[in-house]
């Protein structure tokens, strides 16, 4: 039988990686995370595992992530190739398997989804995605205090505001648009 994965030593590693402010955000997405997983009945502690390693590889360079993703053929698109910073959830993704032992495949995508987001996302990696935006450290965040609100009564409609203001943002700082953002909005707003 597989070690269970210890939460205080996942704590303690984020820490050696993380700076400061990091690990702060990070520690506030793990607790949004379990906070939105007991509202929708979500394994709390999935929801906390991938709270605490979505952004195990931000604190990377661009060149420590772009190096792990050729070394290990994970695909990088040319958005990604001009905005290296963007790589940080894929890595992330690969490092939580291969560095930290997570090997449930709905922790791994909610790591690798909580930039963009993707078509027919699980009920945790829609929690993540959120919790990264709503976490109590987050405060510069367009319709923060509605989304708050609105996160913990329906899960979709806080996803689509999300990305509908992300990509408000994006156009109005005339920021590149990861395309996959774009798609995953198309594909929810429904």
């Amino acid at each position: 039988m597989k070690k269970a994965i210890s939460l205080k030593k996942l704590r303690r590693a984020m820490e050696k990686v993380q700076d400061s402010k990091r690990f702060e955000h990070t520690l506030g997405v793990e607790y949004t995370a379990a906070a939105l997983a007991m509202r929708y009945g979500c394994d709390v502690r999935d929801a906390q595992i991938a709270g605490l390693l979505h952004d195990c590889a931000k604190c990377l360079t661009d060149e420590k992530r772009l190096s792990i993703c050729k070394k290990n053929k994970i695909p990088v698109t040319a958005v990604e190739k001009k905005n290296p910073f963007l790589l940080h959830a894929k890595v992330g993704a690969y490092l939580a398997y291969q560095k930290y032992g997570v090997s449930n495949p709905d922790i791994l995508n909610a790591i690798r989804s909580h930039t963009t987001g993707r078509q027919n996302m699980s009920t945790l990696e829609k929690i993540v995605f959120i919790a990264d935006y709503i976490e109590p450290g987050r405060t510069h965040a367009a319709n923060l205090a509605e989304i708050r609100r609105i996160a913990f009564v329906d899960l979709d409609k806080a996803f689509v505001r999300i990305l509908s203001d992300t990509l408000d943002y994006l156009k109005d700082t005339g920021n590149e648009i990861d395309p996959k953002t774009e798609e995953t909005w198309k594909y929810y707003k429904k």
